[in-house]
């Protein structure tokens, strides 16, 4: 699975997926919290792979209007969409457990 995203296929694999929460960590390669991030997301999108779950990464100086659309002011932002729609937004660097505990909420 692809794990990181921009502002052409945010849409389709974010927006349109359905079936179930999408976790999507807003970063920058020069954040050293996004750094600390990093591992963690990719740790549990391995994890999550072939489940209903989906994880991705947007890098917002790479993919500035996805970032602008959610107003994202302050990196790392992770957004929990469900439907297309945000439904929970985390700020800052959260453990892997939270974020699983987040995603299995909005079942």
């Amino acid at each position: 699975m692809e794990l990181h995203l921009n502002d052409q296929n945010f849409e389709a694999e974010v927006l349109n997926y359905t079936a179930g929460p999408v976790l999507v960590d807003f970063y920058a390669s020069w954040c050293g919290p996004c750094q600390i991030m990093s591992p963690i997301i990719e740790n549990l999108a391995g994890q999550l792979a072939g489940t209903e779950f989906k994880v991705f990464k947007v890098d917002v100086e790479a993919s500035p209007a996805t970032a602008g659309k959610y107003d994202i002011m302050s990196i790392p932002t992770l957004i929990v969409f469900k439907n297309g729609q945000p439904v929970e937004t985390m700020m800052g660097i959260q453990s892997e457990e939270v974020l699983k505990e987040k995603l299995n909420s909005h079942k």
